[in-house]
Formats: structure tokens, C-alpha cells, sequence
């Protein structure tokens, strides 16, 4: 079968490479460079921590291949909640992430001052520890991906623009060229790529922001508050620093920091560390978000796929949504596939729904 891709991210070449492995005739269209889009801003934190046993298999499945290619950094992850009802909800989280086996623990603030000394315990109601978590390096998880799809046999071309002729025909600047089939994985151009032939997808992007700070001096986990809804993950020796998402047009957007978001995080981290750090480099990456918070991974058309939606989690979980796409587009056996399709098919949405790109309707603190 001979299959393109369009988007050179990490979801676009794990979906290639596991093509490819397939015994599929691959080529990757990129726009831009490889990792230009949302892949090479993310945060890079990485965890199996889902109450919702789908949810766990999926990451189960992508920290594995993660391991697998060198690539996971182990890092334990910490969450809290300030508030009763926040408290409550991570309670019932850490729950059903113990029932799908996922090796999480409750711990009280005191537990957890003694466990890291930097953090500041005040107010903080419950936490919640994920011990097999751990973090990326989103430059080196694209060059990986993109090395092994090529050694697979993919071709990859970059700077190269495309539109949708057809479900199964891709025009580039210089011609138009036919596959069996074609899976579209270009973050929020997703929707326009696949509406210039018809097909309308329930999708929406936002900004979200992040900076890394200079460095600094303790022994921290990855980090998300539930109450005050930011997170930090160390990096090498300074810590990135997360969040001040706001709904935007994908077409006009500030790929800048906001100076108040580089403010108000600063202040944040002071408030629930020892730590008082300055900011290094800031920035600011499109995310995509659906009416109900699962992505949109499958047929929307007749040889037609996309894979989008991801609310953030589109670099965690790459390599098992490409492995599951993969063996969808081929019709062979995946182990996802009992329980995913009804999940995450684009096509439970008729695409005109309203809904608040930033609503979570899952309620999952764990970022």
C-alpha cells in the first residue's frame, strides 16, 4: 500500500515509521522542518497516570516504546490539589489509576515536604505521586522518529506545502500525486487541509505558554498544581515552567511568551517552592482540543484518515497512537484496537459543535 503523510511531527513520523515497519510505501510531507509545530514546543513530560483504563493503555503502551528507543528520562511526577473539591477528584484519580495498575500513591503535604524538601507544603490538601513517570526531549524524540522512519524505507519532504485534491491525493508546488491512502497529522491545519474537500472536523487550537528558567538548586519531581493550574518538569539544571493557555485563531497567533505569563509563573513557582528564579527563554505552542477531550484518530473519508485533538498529550503519546493508526490504515492486529476506535473516531462529531477549547469535560487534572 502506498500511503502519505502529512505532518512531520511526532505523531505524523511515528505513524510513518510503524507504516513502513508494516511493509507500507511511505512519504511524510512537512510543511516546514520536521518538529516545527506543536512537537517541538511541547513540555515533554511523559507518564502513565490516567484514572481511565483506556487512557492508561495508551500511555502504558507509548512509555514503553519510549524505553525502548532511549529516549524516557525517568522523573517522578507529583500533582496536587489546594481545595476539598479538588481533593476529592484527585482521591477518586489515584484510585482508578491504582485499579488499572498504574504504580501511583496518595501522600499527605507532610509526606510530601519530607520527600522534597523545596516544596512548599502550606495549603496543598492531597498530593498524588506517579512513580514510573518521567520526561522527553521533544528535538531528540523527532530526530529519533525520523531516523528510524527513514531507515524503515519512508521518504521524507520537507519544506513542502500540500492540499487535499481528493481524500487519496496530495498536491504539492510542483504536481499532484495519488496513494491508496492518506493520514493527515498536521495539528490545527488538520481542519483546514481536510475541509478544502469536504470533511469538517470538531477541532479548535490554543495557545498555551511555557518558559525555562535559569538554574536552579533542588531536588524537585515534575510538578502539576491542580488549584492554582500550572506545571513545572526539571530541565537539566533549571526547570520548565507551564501553562497561561487561552483559545486562539491557528491562522494569527503570537508564537512570543506573554510578559504577564512570564510574571505570573515566576511568581507561582516562589510561592510553592524555596526557589526564587529568573527566566531564561520563554515561548508560546498551538495544542488542539475536541468537544470531549479525546483526540480524533481515524477514516474521515474513503482512504482519508487524521490524527488530531491531542489536548496537549499528542508527543506522550505518539508512538502507540502511530502503531494503532498504522494498523488500522493496514487492517492488521493491534492491541489497542479493542478498545480505541469508538474512542477517539473523528466521525462522532458532525463538526459543528460549539464548545470551550480549554472546558476539560474529563475533569483530568493530571497534565
Amino acid at each position: 500500500m502506498n500511503v502519505a503523510v502529512v505532518g512531520g511531527g511526532a505523531v505524523g513520523l511515528s505513524t510513518a515509521t510503524a507504516l513502513a515497519r508494516r511493509g507500507a510505501s511511505v512519504t511524510v510531507f512537512e510543511r516546514d522542518t520536521l518538529g516545527s509545530g506543536a512537537s517541538g514546543r511541547a513540555a515533554g513530560l511523559c507518564y502513565d497516570a490516567f484514572a481511565d483504563d483506556v487512557d492508561a493503555a495508551v500511555a502504558t503502551h507509548a512509555l514503553a516504546r519510549y524505553r525502548d528507543m532511549d529516549l524516557f528520562e525517568p522523573q517522578p511526577y507529583v500533582w496536587v490539589a489546594r481545595d476539598e473539591s479538588d481533593a476529592t477528584a484527585v482521591r477518586e484519580q489515584i484510585s482508578g489509576m491504582q485499579r488499572n495498575g498504574v504504580a501511583v500513591e496518595a501522600l499527605t503535604p507532610a509526606a510530601l515536604g519530607d520527600r522534597y524538601p523545596a516544596l512548599c507544603i502550606s495549603s496543598i490538601e492531597v498530593a498524588g505521586l506517579a512513580r514510573d513517570a518521567g520526561v522527553l526531549d521533544p528535538d531528540e524524540v523527532v530526530a529519533t522518529l525520523a531516523e528510524q522512519a527513514r531507515a524503515d524505507g519512508a521518504t521524507v519532504e520537507t519544506e513542502t506545502p500540500v492540499s487535499l485534491a481528493s481524500p487519496t491525493t496530495v498536491e504539492t508546488p510542483s504536481e499532484a500525486r495519488a496513494f491508496d491512502a492518506v493520514v493527515v497529522a498536521a495539528g490545527p491545519q488538520t481542519k483546514p487541509l481536510v475541509a478544502d474537500i469536504g470533511v469538517s472536523l470538531a477541532l479548535k487550537a490554543y495557545r498555551a505558554q511555557a518558559l525555562v528558567t535559569g538554574p536552579v538548586d533542588a531536588e524537585l519531581p515534575s510538578f502539576y498544581d491542580a488549584t492554582r493550574e500550572f506545571y513545572w518538569r526539571p530541565k537539566d539544571d533549571a526547570l520548565l515552567v507551564g501553562n497561561g493557555a487561552h483559545e486562539v485563531d491557528p491562522a494569527d497567533w503570537n508564537p512570543d511568551a506573554d510578559a504577564e505569563f512570564v510574571t505570573r509563573s515566576l511568581d507561582r513557582v516562589e510561592q510553592t517552592s524555596a526557589l526564587t528564579p529568573a527566566c531564561d527563554r520563554a515561548w508560546a505552542g498551538l495544542c488542539t482540543a475536541t468537544p470531549d477531550g479525546a483526540p480524533l484518530a481515524g477514516p474521515v473519508a474513503d482512504g482519508l484518515w487524521v490524527a488530531t485533538g491531542w489536548q496537549g498529550h499528542g508527543l506522550m503519546r505518539a508512538p502507540a497512537m502511530g502503531d494503532y493508526l498504522a494498523a488500522a490504515v493496514l487492517d492488521r492486529p493491534n492491541p489497542l484496537s479493542e478498545h480505541l476506535p469508538d474512542r477517539v473516531d473523528p466521525t462522532r462529531f458532525d463538526g459543528s459543535e460549539t464548545f470551550a477549547a480549554l472546558e476539560d469535560p474529563t475533569r483530568d487534572w493530571v497534565q
